[in-house]
C-alpha cells in the first residue's frame, strides 16, 4: 500500500535547515491537551514492540483518551497491516517525517530500529511532539546528548520503553533495597545468555520489494542489503544494535539504577573483555563481561554474559548486600519480585517508590505515566529521556570498552585522558537522516 506523496522528496529536503529536518511553520502550537481532551498520537515503526504500542494506544482510544491518526513504516507490508489494525481514518506513510508535519498530532511512538531512535526523538521535539521511544535510547552518547536538549529546549515530555520501572518486580524490589533488606549493596551482578553467532552467512542481495532500504538505513552509512542484517536482526551488530548488552541491558540497568537510587551517579569506569564471533555478519562478542565501578556511594556492576545464572529464568541480576543477597529476574516487568521483597515492610518514614498503577498490564501503565506527564505538565515521565540517555551510556560504553580493548574513565561527560574514545562518542550520520 504506497501512499502518494504530497511533495517529491528532493524538493521537501530542499527546503528543510539542517539539523531540524522540519519547516518551521509546521511546529504544534505550544501547550498540551487539556484534562478532558484526546491525545492525538502518531506511531513510527509498527512491527515487533511497535504493535504492542499499537494496541495499547488503540485501548486507550476506545477509553476516549488518544486517537491514533497517522502510521508510518518503510515496509509496506507491516504499513498495510497496521493501517488494518488501527481502523478507517488512519493515514499511512513510509517517510516519517511528512507524519511530523501534521500540526494536529500531539504526540509520537517511535519503535524503530534503535539507530532511528535518537535522530526522530529529535525531529519529533523539534515539531512540537511529545514522544514514547523504545530502549534504548540511543546508539551513541552525542545522539543522547542530543534527545535531552531538544526535550528540554521544547518542553516536551518524552517517556523511553524501559518499563520496568513501572513493573510490579521492580517496585517491590526498588521498595526493599532503598529500605535496607539486605543492607548496604556494595555489588550486583547481571547474568545473560550469549549474543547468537550468524552460522549460516549470506551474500547481499537486492531489498525486498516492500522495504525502502534507504529509508531503513537512515542515519547509518550506506551497506548492500542483507538478510542476516534486516529487519529484526540488527540487533546483532554492534553499529546499529549492539547486542545483548544494549538491549536487555537497557531494561536491566535502568531497574538497577532505580533500585540502587544511581540516577545521578553519572561517573564510572567501565571495563568489558569479549569473544568475537569466527564467522558472518554480525560482529557482537559472543561472550562478554563488562565491570563498572561507582563511588561516592562505591559499589560495583557486572554484566557477565552467561555469567551466573543465579535465578531461574534466562536473564536477571542480584544485588550483594552486608546482609545477603536479592535476586530480580528479567527487569521487574515480565517476572514478580522474590517473595522476600514483597512481604517487606517499609519502616516508618521509609522510601516508598512512586508507580503508575491504573491497569493490569505495565506496560499500559508506562504509557499512562507518559499521557499523564503530557497532560499535567508538573512531572518527567518515569523513564524521562535523560534517565534513557544515562542508561544507555552504560551500554554504549560497555561496548566501546570492549572495542578499545581498555578500561574507560567517564566523568559523566567525556571519557577523561582518551582521544581515540572521544572521538567515537559521535561517529558520523549519512546525509540528510542527521541530528
Amino acid at each position: 500500500m504506497r501512499r502518494s506523496i504530497r511533495l517529491p522528496r528532493r524538493d521537501f529536503l530542499a527546503t528543510i535547515a539542517l539539523p531540524a529536518l522540519i519547516p518551521s511553520g509546521v511546529l504544534a502550537a505550544e501547550g498540551r491537551p487539556g484534562a478532558n481532551e484526546r491525545l492525538v498520537v502518531g506511531h513510527i515503526g509498527v512491527g515487533g514492540m511497535g504493535n504492542v504500542h499499537l494496541a495499547n494506544m488503540l485501548q486507550f482510544q476506545q477509553e476516549g483518551k488518544a486517537q491514533v491518526a497517522a502510521v508510518c513504516d518503510v515496509d509496506e507490508g507491516r504499513l498495510a497491516a497496521a493501517v488494518k489494525r488501527a481502523g478507517a481514518g488512519v493515514e499511512p506513510c513510509r517517510d516519517y517525517r511528512y507524519l511530523l508535519e501534521r500540526a494536529d498530532i500531539d504526540a509520537v511512538l517511535i519503535a524503530t530500529p534503535d539507530h532511528w531512535h535518537g535522530v526522530q526523538t529529535v525531529h519529533a521535539c523539534q515539531s512540537g511532539k511529545h514522544v514514547y521511544v523504545e530502549k534504548p535510547a540511543c546508539v551513541t552518547i552525542d545522539e543522547g546528548r542530543a534527545m535531552v536538549a531538544a526535550a528540554r529546549e521544547h518542553n516536551r515530555a518524552v517517556q523511553v520503553g524501559a518499563q520496568g520501572r513501572t513493573g510490579w518486580g521492580a517496585y517491590y524490589t526498588c521498595r526493599a533495597i532503598r529500605n535496607g533488606i539486605v543492607g548496604r549493596v556494595d555489588r550486583v551482578t547481571c547474568w545473560h545468555y550469549e549474543n547468537p553467532v550468524d552460522a549460516n552467512p549470506v551474500p547481499d542481495s537486492e531489498p525486498p520489494a516492500q522495504l525502502d532500504w534507504d529509508l531503513w538505513l537512515g542515519p547509518l552509512r550506506w551497506r548492500p542489503y542483507n538478510a542476516r542484517y534486516a529487519p529484526g536482526v540488527f540487533r546483532w551488530l554492534l553499529e546499529s544494535g549492539g547486542g545483548q548488552i544494549r538491549d536487555r541491558g537497557a531494561h536491566q540497568f535502568s531497574t538497577i539504577l532505580w533500585c540502587m537510587d544511581a540516577d545521578r551517579q553519572t561517573a564510572f569506569t567501565v571495563e568489558a573483555t569479549g569473544t568475537p564471533p569466527q564467522r558472518g555478519l554480525w560482529d557482537c562478542p559472543v561472550r562478554m563481561k563488562a565491570t563498572y565501578q561507582f563511588q561516592n556511594p562505591d559499589w560495583t556492576l557486572i554484566w557477565e554474559q552467561p555469567g551466573d545464572k543465579v535465578g531461574k529464568t534466562e536473564f536477571g541480576n542480584v544485588f550483594w548486600g552486608e546482609r545477603g543477597r536479592l535476586i530480580l529476574e528479567w527487569e521487574g516487568a515480565y517476572r514478580g519480585a522474590e517473595p522476600e521483597a514483597v512481604n517487606f515492610q517499609v519502616p516508618p518514614g521509609g522510601y516508598e517508590p512512586p508507580r503508575t498503577n491504573e491497569y493490569p498490564d505495565f506496560n499500559m501503565n508506562h504509557k499512562a505515566d507518559w499521557l499523564r506527564a503530557i497532560r499535567d505538565g508538573d512531572h518527567r515521565p518515569a523513564v524521562d529521556i535523560e534517565i534513557g540517555y544515562r542508561t544507555a551510556a552504560l551500554c554504549v560504553l560497555g561496548n566501546l570498552s570492549y572495542l578499545l580493548g581498555r578500561k574507560l574513565t567517564w566523568d559523566g561527560e567525556r571519557v577523561v585522558g582518551d582521544d581515540q574514545a572521544n572521538r567515537l562518542l559521535a561517529p558520523p550520520q549519512r546525509h540528510p537522516y542527521q541530528v
